[in-house]
C-alpha cells in the first residue's frame, strides 16, 4: 500500500533497487547529492545533475522534463553516503515560470521497478522558491528510509548547495544551468503510458509501436524490471464513475475517452497547490468537496450542480461528470430496451399459449386473452418508458447545467466561453470532438471527449451518407463537408494547446480544399502552405517520417537531449485531405507508419477521405483504416458502445452558420504563436 507522506513524515524502503518519479507541471531539473551524517556535500563530485547524470548507485535525467525517473541502486551507494537528497530546480535558460507558485505542485514517489509505489509525495506550500529538495532518502541503523522534506529556496540551486554546505555552491549551479539550457531547445518529454487495451472488431484496432521506455545504458538496474504501473480493474457496472468502456477509449472502439480513477494519470489542470498530472492520484486525500447542490422540492430529485463529480480540479470534475452521465444515459436506455424485449418476449409466450388451447378457438376466449396479452405488453412498456423519460428529464437538467460550466476544450462553438478566450499555458486534460445521443434519449447530447495528448489518429469519412433530411448527400458535399470538420478539429486543437506546442502540416495535391482550408491559412497557423501534388505529398511525409524515427533513437536510446538542432519537438498534425488522389504505396505505408508510431511520440494524423474510393488499395489500406478513429460531417450512428451494446449517433463539432469564432480564436493563436517566436 502507498504512503502518502506530509512534510518531515519517513517511511521505511522495502528494497534497494528503486526508481524516484518526478512529476510536474511545467519542466524542471531534476537531481541529487551525497550527504554526511549531518546533510554536507563535500564537493561537486557528490552532486548528480544533466551534466553529470551518474553517481555509484545513482542516475538522473540529462534534461529539463515535466517528468523524471531517477534510478538508485542503494547497496551501490558509498559506505560514506548517510543521505540522498532528491532535488529539483525550474531551468534559468527557458521561458517557463520562474517560481514554483506559479505552476502545480510537483509530485515525487518513489516506486518498485516494476512501478508499484512504496511512499509518495506533494510538495504544496511553494510560492517563490525555484529550487527544492524534494525527498531524502537517509540511513538509520543499517537501513534505508524515506523522508519527505519541501524545503524551498528562492534563491535556486545557488542557495540550496551554499544551505549543504558546497564552497563552490555558486559555480557549480551556473554550470548545471549551462548544461540544461545546452539541451532543453533539444528535449523532447517521454510519451505517456498508454494502457494496453483491447478493442473489438467494430472498425478498429489496438495502436502498435512507440518507445518502449528502455533505461538509458550504464543504469544501476536491470533495464527490463522497469514497467509502467499496471491500470486500474474496471470497476462494476452500473457504478458511476466506474471505469466502463466509452466509445473511442482505450476500452472502446470509437469514441470519446475514459473517466479519471486511480492508477491513471491526468493532464496538467492548471496552476493550483495541488498537482493533477501524476499518477494514482485518488489515493491520496479525499479532493475537496464540491459545491453544495440547492435544496430539492419535497419528493423531487436533487437540483443538478456543475462539477459535482470527483476531481482534483474543476476541470477534471467536469470530465468526470460528463462520463457520468454518459453511463447513467447508456444504463437506463439499456434498461427500457431490455424491458421493452421482455415484454415483447412475454406479450409472444402469452399469444402461443392462448392460441395452442383448442378451447380459446372457438368463441370470444381466443380474442380476449390475445387483448389481455396486448394489454400487459402495453402496460410493461408505458412503465419503462415513464423510467426512462423520468431518467432523461433529469439528465437533461443536468446537461443545462454543465454545458455552460464547461471550459473552451469541452465547449461546442456556441458556448460563451469562446468570446473569453485566451490562449491557455497549459494542455488541458481532454478535448471534444463533437455529441453523442441515443434515440430513445433525442433531447440529451452527452459531448464526446477525447484525453490529450491524442492516442490515435482520426478518419474523418467523407462517404456517401444520409444528410440529416434523409436525403441522400452530394460526394461533393460531403467532401467539403468533411474538411470543413477536419478544420474544425485542427483550430481546436490549436486553441488548446499552449503558444507553439501544437503545429499543423496540410496535404492538399490538388488544392481542392483551398475554400475549407481558408481559416487557416488566412490565420496563419498552418507550418507552411498547404503541399500540393505528389512531389509535395512526398517531402511533407518524408519529413514528418524521419522526424519519428529520430525522436524514436533519442528516447530509446536515452538521449532525447541528442536531437538534431532546430528541430520542432512540438505536436504535429497532419491533415490529408483528398485521399487517395496523389498517393502511392510508398505513400500509404508512410501514413501507415505514422499513424501507428506518430502518436507515442507527437505526431498525428488526420485522414479525409472516401473508405470505398480509397478500396483500390485493398489490404494496404486496412490496417491504417482499423488504427484510426472514424468520424464523419454528418450525423450519423456509427460508434459502437461495447459496454451495453448500443450504437451510439455521433454529430461533429460544427461552428455556427455566420459565425466568426474561428477566425478570432485563430487570429490569437497566430499573435501568440507570433510573440513566442513561432
Amino acid at each position: 500500500m502507498t504512503a502518502e507522506l506530509t512534510r518531515g513524515q519517513n517511511h521505511p524502503l522495502p528494497g534497494a533497487r528503486l526508481e524516484i518519479r518526478v512529476s510536474a507541471g511545467t519542466q524542471v531539473v531534476a537531481g541529487a547529492t551525497f550527504g554526511d551524517e549531518n546533510g554536507t556535500l563535500h564537493g561537486a563530485d557528490g552532486v548528480a545533475h544533466p551534466g553529470s547524470p551518474t553517481l555509484p548507485g545513482l542516475e538522473v535525467s540529462r534534461q529539463a522534463a515535466a517528468d523524471h525517473r531517477l534510478a538508485v541502486d542503494l547497496d551501490a551507494v558509498p559506505d560514506a553516503v548517510h543521505r540522498v537528497s532528491v532535488l529539483l530546480a525550474l531551468p534559468e535558460a527557458g521561458r517557463g515560470p520562474a517560481r514554483f507558485g506559479a505552476v502545480a505542485a510537483p509530485f515525487v514517489a518513489v516506486t518498485h521497478l516494476d512501478g508499484d509505489e512504496v511512499a509518495s509525495y506533494t510538495i504544496t506550500g511553494l510560492e517563490a522558491e525555484s529550487a527544492v529538495v524534494a525527498l531524502e532518502l537517509y540511513r538509520r541503523q543499517g537501513a534505508w528510509k524515506v523522508r519527505a522534506v519541501g524545503q524551498g529556496y528562492a534563491g535556486g540551486l545557488a542557495e540550496l548547495f551554499a544551505d549543504q554546505k558546497l564552497p563552490e555552491a555558486h559555480r557549480l549551479a551556473g554550470t548545471i544551468h549551462e548544461a540544461v539550457a545546452g539541451g532543453l531547445a533539444r528535449s523532447v518529454p517521454a510519451p505517456p503510458a498508454a494502457a494496453p487495451a483491447h478493442r473489438p472488431d467494430h472498425g478498429s484496432a489496438p495502436r502498435s509501436g512507440g518507445p518502449d521506455g528502455a533505461v538509458p545504458p550504464g543504469s544501476p538496474y536491470d533495464p527490463q524490471g522497469a514497467h509502467a504501473p499496471n491500470p486500474q480493474t474496471p470497476g462494476a457496472p452500473g457504478q458511476r464513475g466506474a471505469p466502463q468502456p466509452y466509445p473511442g477509449g482505450p476500452d472502446g472502439p470509437d469514441g470519446p475517452g475514459e473517466p479519471v480513477t486511480a492508477g491513471q494519470p491526468s493532464a496538467p489542470a492548471g496552476a493550483g497547490p495541488i498537482d493533477y498530472t501524476h499518477p494514482r492520484r485518488q489515493t491520496a486525500a479525499p479532493p475537496p468537496p464540491p459545491p453544495a447542490a440547492p435544496p430539492a422540492e419535497p419528493g423531487q430529485p436533487a437540483r443538478p450542480v456543475a462539477g459535482d463529480a470527483t476531481g482534483w480540479s474543476m476541470e477534471e470534475r467536469l470530465y468526470n461528470q460528463v462520463w457520468g452521465m454518459f453511463e447513467d444515459l447508456a444504463r437506463t436506455t439499456a434498461a427500457y430496451r431490455s424491458a421493452v424485449d421482455f415484454a415483447d418476449s412475454r406479450m409472444e409466450k402469452e399469444l402461443d399459449q392462448a392460441l395452442s388451447d383448442p378451447r380459446n378457438r372457438i368463441g370470444g376466449q381466443g380474442d380476449a386473452a390475445r387483448e389481455a396479452a396486448r394489454a400487459r405488453h402495453g402496460q410493461l412498456v408505458a412503465q419503462a418508458r415513464e423510467v426512462l423519460d423520468r431518467d432523461v428529464a433529469q439528465l437533461v437538467a443536468e446537461a443545462e447545467v454543465v454545458e455552460p460550466a464547461l471550459p473552451a476544450a469541452f465547449a461546442r462553438w456556441d458556448n460563451p466561453v469562446w468570446h473569453a478566450y485566451r490562449v491557455p499555458m497549459e494542455i488541458p486534460m481532454a478535448l471534444r470532438l463533437g455529441d453523442l445521443h441515443l434515440p430513445e434519449a433525442d433531447r440529451v447530447r452527452i459531448p464526446m471527449l477525447v484525453r490529450l495528448p491524442l492516442e490515435r489518429g482520426l478518419w474523418i469519412d467523407c462517404g456517401r451518407a444520409a444528410s440529416l433530411d434523409g436525403l441522400p448527400a452530394d460526394s461533393h458535399e460531403m467532401r467539403r463537408a468533411g474538411l470543413e470538420t477536419a478544420v474544425a478539429h485542427a483550430a481546436r486543437l490549436l486553441a488548446v494547446y499552449p503558444a507553439g506546442e501544437f503545429t499543423v502540416h496540410v496535404i492538399d495535391p490538388a488544392g481542392s480544399g483551398a475554400q475549407a482550408l481558408a481559416p487557416l491559412v488566412r490565420g496563419g497557423v498552418l507550418a507552411a502552405p498547404p503541399a500540393q501534388g505528389a512531389a509535395g505529398a512526398a517531402d511533407v511525409l518524408a519529413r514528418l517520417t524521419q522526424r519519428v524515427d529520430l525522436v524514436q533513437m533519442a528516447l530509446r536510446g536515452g538521449a532525447p537531449d541528442a536531437l538534431p538542432p532546430g528541430l520542432d519537438t512540438s505536436q504535429h498534425l497532419l491533415i490529408v485531405n483528398d485521399f487517395p488522389h496523389g498517393f502511392d504505396d510508398r505513400a500509404v505505408n508512410q501514413l501507415r507508419y505514422l499513424a501507428d508510431e506518430g502518436p507515442a511520440v507527437g505526431v498525428h494524423l488526420m485522414m479525409v477521405a472516401d473508405r470505398e474510393e480509397s478500396a483500390g488499395f485493398g489490404p494496404l489500406l486496412d490496417p491504417l483504416w482499423r488504427s484510426l478513429l472514424r468520424l464523419t460531417p454528418v450525423a450519423d450512428d456509427h460508434l459502437a458502445d461495447p459496454w451495453v451494446g448500443h450504437a451510439w449517433t455521433y454529430e461533429p463539432p460544427l461552428v455556427p452558420p455566420g459565425s466568426q469564432v474561428l477566425e478570432q480564436v485563430l487570429a490569437q493563436v497566430a499573435a501568440a504563436r507570433r510573440s513566442w517566436g513561432r
